[in-house]
């Protein structure tokens, strides 16, 4: 008797996904509890797991599909194992079978690059990928596509949603992920519902990549972690949300809430996009425990592996748009967040110090915030404080 693959339950308010990858084709043995497909939500990437060993008899849904709770996946053969030729099935009501999907011991590709190589003809085999662990994106495929290896495609590639770019003004079209999807939904709720404005300042970053070389290398071998800048910000952060709870509360229809506890969400770079996971209790850590915290959060995202719990909640936010050459941006909220902080690249400037000129490491901020609840001194006065802390950080370190 056939054994159901389902659409797992994705996490709270999350009803449907697509289809990203399948690991498996028709035919193929798995293992219990091997992924066999890859579903994309608008906040994490989910492993579909087999629930017993079997062989793969018919696959319900192509990459690309949108699938719900409940739907079935595909269907197994439990404990036989894998055919050479699959004897013929009903076809599935719901989908055409999938087309064959690489072997999984193939290079490691995004969905996306997945597309662009099938209808381009290039040899995923043949194309180095850019991203973690090697992974293929989609950029390394049309860079593959239009050197000699892309010149050599066939003249009928397979059908896909995808335009493939050809001549001076060509145009490409690849469907919006459900990631990209809900980033934009937030984005237009966060304009649309909240009263946002952005002030700025600068600060001195020379007291803090001096403690960096003091003690970094120390610090490193100790706690088997980099010491970043991210963690001082946290520190600073949460040092001026004390001073103004204001800014680390949200309004809920006529209430404001204030909360007395500090869960950060740090921007980091996905496979997909922007994520903002939450270091929970971020008050209570040490900045070993930051470092490590948001090492992982970066490294994890680049790979898809966050959970959903992982991405939700949040009392404030912070995101370094300097790691990419930023130097000044507005950053936009994160609701029902109502501040969020900006850091910009470091960048030597000439600033006056005790009459003289004199270059110092310099690196704008930006507070972008709910004008609804915060007002325009208590954002800048805000912004002041994480001046202060992290142009003197051993005093913000000593809590004095």
């Amino acid at each position: 008797m056939s054994v159901e693959i389902k659409v797992p339950t994705l996490g709270e308010s999350i009803t449907e996904a697509i289809v990203g990858k399948w690991h498996k084709k028709v035919g193929d043995a798995v293992a219990v509890d091997e992924p066999v497909a890859v579903l994309e939500t608008d906040k994490v990437t989910i492993d579909v797991q087999a629930p017993e060993s079997g062989t793969i008899e018919t696959i319900g849904f192509t990459e690309g599909a949108k699938v719900k709770i409940g739907d079935v996946l595909a269907k197994l053969s439990p404990g036989a194992v894998a055919a050479k030729k699959p004897a013929p099935v009903a076809a599935a009501p719901v989908q055409a079978p999938a087309p064959a999907a690489p072997a999984s011991s193939g290079p490691a590709m995004s969905p996306v690059a997945r597309n662009v190589a099938a209808a381009t003809g290039v040899d995923p085999a043949k194309v180095q990928g850019s991203g973690a662990n090697g992974r293929i994106m989609k950029d390394d495929v049309l860079k593959a596509a239009s050197g000699p290896q892309g010149a050599q495609a066939p003249a009928s590639a397979p059908a896909t949603t995808l335009s493939v770019p050809a001549g001076p003004r060509a145009e490409e079209r690849v469907r919006m992920t459900p990631l990209r999807k809900r980033v934009a939904e937030r984005l237009l709720q966060a304009q649309s519902s909240a009263a946002i404005l952005t002030t700025f300042n600068e600060v001195d970053m020379s007291a803090v990549m001096a403690t960096r070389k003091q003690y970094g290398e120390r610090f490193e071998k100790k706690h088997g972690v980099k010491l970043g800048f991210m963690s001082f910000f946290v520190k600073a952060a949460i040092e001026a949300l004390k001073t103004f709870p204001a800014v680390n509360g949200s309004i809920e229809g006529e209430e404001v809430v204030f909360h007395h506890y500090y869960d950060i969400g740090i921007a980091v770079s996905g496979s997909r996009g922007l994520v903002v996971p939450i270091v929970r209790d971020a008050d209570q850590k040490s900045m070993a425990e930051l470092e490590k915290a948001i090492a992982d959060y970066g490294t994890r995202a680049k790979t898809d592996k966050l959970t959903l719990p992982e991405l939700q909640g949040g009392t404030f936010s912070i995101t370094n748009g300097g790691i990419f050459g930023s130097m000044l941006s507005t950053p936009i909220l994160n609701p029902p967040q109502t501040g969020i902080l900006g850091m910009h690249n470091i960048v030597e400037r000439p600033v006056v110090r005790e009459g003289q000129v004199v270059v110092r490491p310099i690196m704008y901020l930006a507070l972008s915030y709910d004008h609804r609840l915060i007002d325009g001194r208590e954002a800048v006065q805000f912004l002041v404080r994480i001046k202060d802390c992290i142009e003197d950080p051993e005093r913000m370190l000593l809590e004095v």
